[in-house]
């Protein structure tokens, strides 16, 4: 009888994270449809949030950005070998390091300063990039927090409707479904907001020092060509 009992309730506790209810005076329920409906707009942020935060650790890893068989190929061909070697090293890949790389080569005959300007234009550029596509998580770590504070505030503004409308002796029962919208939409907002903030911050740390380090290698191995006179 007690599993009997407790699973049911169970199952009536979890249902008030998706929808949300009222509790009238006969002690019946109704649905709030404006409260289930900034739940659900909450649980589908989190469903695509999902799928932006593995995009984003997906996309920005560093043998995506600085592949390291590339950049130890162009050192060593920029050490020992030809400039031409070296060119088609990176021409042959596509990463932000390769075009880092690239951009210094064709500038390297104007000198040793234009070759420096190209490269880190080209950085600037790559970083804009990939910070741009990571933004929409920025967005949702803004946006959701704002969406479960207008389900708290409007929450509470049912509940204290039930206090009125009773003249202040409401049961708790009438007040539990403007109470719960409240908290239901923080918690949802909350499971929105911080892994695609912690997800944001910690891509775009990850962006800046790859694509600082693609930008060292770069100037480190064409400083061997214009230290030995050598150009494109």
């Amino acid at each position: 009888m007690t599993q009997a009992t407790t699973i049911p309730s169970t199952l009536e506790a979890a249902k008030i994270f998706f929808v949300s209810y009222s509790t009238l005076p006969d002690g019946s329920q109704q649905i709030e449809w404006l409260g289930s409906i900034m739940i659900w707009v909450l649980i589908a942020m989190s469903v695509m949030s999902v799928g932006l935060i593995t995009s984003a650790l997906t996309r920005h890893r560093k043998r995506v950005i600085i592949p390291n068989a590339v950049a130890d190929a162009f050192l060593r061909s920029c050490t020992t070998g030809s400039p031409n070697e070296a060119r088609a090293i990176v021409a042959a890949d596509g990463s932000d390091f390769s075009r880092m790389a690239l951009a210094a080569l064709d500038t390297l005959p104007l000198g040793r300063a234009g070759a420096v300007d190209a490269a880190e234009q080209t950085a600037e550029e790559c970083a804009a990039r990939r910070f741009r596509s990571i933004e929409i998580l920025n967005v949702f770590a803004q946006i959701s927090p704002m969406i479960g504070l207008f389900g708290t505030v409007y929450g509470m503004i049912v509940a204290f409707q039930t206090v009125a409308a009773t003249g202040g002796q409401a049961d708790p029962a009438l007040l539990a479904g403007g109470i719960g919208t409240a908290l239901v939409t923080t918690f949802w907002g909350l499971v929105v907001a911080i892994p695609a903030l912690l997800t944001y911050a910690t891509v775009r740390n990850w962006i800046d020092a790859l694509i600082a380090e693609g930008l060292e290698v770069t100037l480190r191995a064409t400083a061997s060509f214009a230290a030995r006179g050598q150009q494109p």
